[in-house]
């Protein structure tokens, strides 16, 4: 099992501004408690023990946050002095990973993915990532991802209208030893500079949920979350 977890949280949460316009994005309210906690809570409850927030914007209301539900030895900050893009913030955060592995996770949305069998997939393929696959249907707000029947990673698509398809879901296991001996710029992108150039090799990985997912990065998506989210987290 995976327990160390880098979590994405620093992003300007641009589009959800009008919303709410004075927090960072994973501090967003959701039914009274800041969206970041839902996703702590849930993987403590799995059982991820250190988490390492990788942060740019308004680091220190995201500081001040996660003192008061972490104790010092469960957390770490890797803090971007400028902005990284999301591989260059997952990468300066894998500096601080302890083990060979590490979860990724994304601040503005919620996959409730196994992680146990996410992290168990990513072993028994020695996998350099893998992705966690959502199936949705009737959609444009997302890439797709195709995939083989060894759900090797075959090919990512543009945005697009689909009535059906895998997106990703944003909730990665990551060799992070394998990840920091290659070479990137300072500022990259995760998805388009990583994901989408090593996928050739045969070492990125998919492994489909159909569990909930919701993302809050556009207001009518945060307002849906306000009802939705608690109904799903026991």
């Amino acid at each position: 099992m995976i327990r160390e977890a880098i979590v994405l949280a620093g992003g300007l949460g641009t589009r959800l501004k009008p919303a709410v316009p004075d927090l960072p994005k994973c501090l967003a309210p959701v039914a009274g408690k800041p969206f970041l906690e839902y996703l702590i809570r849930d993987g403590k409850k799995q059982g991820v023990n250190r988490f390492i927030f990788a942060l740019g914007y308004k680091t220190e209301l995201v500081e001040n946050f996660v003192r008061t539900i972490l104790t010092e030895s469960e957390y770490v900050f890797s803090v971007e002095q400028e902005p990284l893009g999301t591989g260059g913030a997952i990468y300066l955060a894998c500096c601080q990973a302890s083990g060979h592995d590490a979860m990724v996770l994304n601040a503005d949305t919620f996959f409730h993915v196994d992680l146990y069998q996410l992290s168990r997939f990513h072993a028994e393929r020695k996998a350099d990532c893998s992705l966690s696959l959502k199936p949705m249907k009737h959609f444009d707000r997302y890439g797709v991802v195709e995939l083989n029947d060894r759900q090797i990673i075959t090919g990512f698509s543009e945005k697009r209208f689909m009535e059906s398809g895998l997106i990703n879901g944003g909730v990665y296991a990551l060799n992070t030893g394998n990840f920091l001996s290659k070479t990137f710029p300072p500022a990259f992108s995760f998805e388009k500079d990583y994901l989408e150039k090593e996928y050739p090799t045969g070492k990125i990985y998919g492994m489909i949920s159909d569990a909930y997912f919701i993302d809050i990065g556009i207001p009518e998506d945060y307002h849906r979350a306000q009802t939705e989210l608690i109904q799903h987290i026991s």
